[in-house]
């Protein structure tokens, strides 16, 4: 499979894959990250909110 990444779409298998996420009370996050002789060349993530957005603006806003 191609990726589209910094230096233009690469073989799948020429990357190491890295994957991680994130789970608590807000959000569940999951990202895929492909490195290239030590260099991130590409990123992509999904976050699924677990609470409403007034949820958040209610606890004081998205700057604190």
């Amino acid at each position: 499979m191609l990726i589209h990444t910094t230096k233009g779409d690469l073989d799948e298998s020429v990357l190491e894959k890295k994957t991680g996420a994130v789970d608590n009370d807000n959000e569940y996050t999951t990202w895929v990250e492909y490195w290239l002789a030590g260099e991130l060349v590409h990123r992509s993530a999904h976050v699924t909110l677990k609470r409403s957005l007034g949820s958040f603006t209610a606890l004081g806003g998205f700057c604190g």
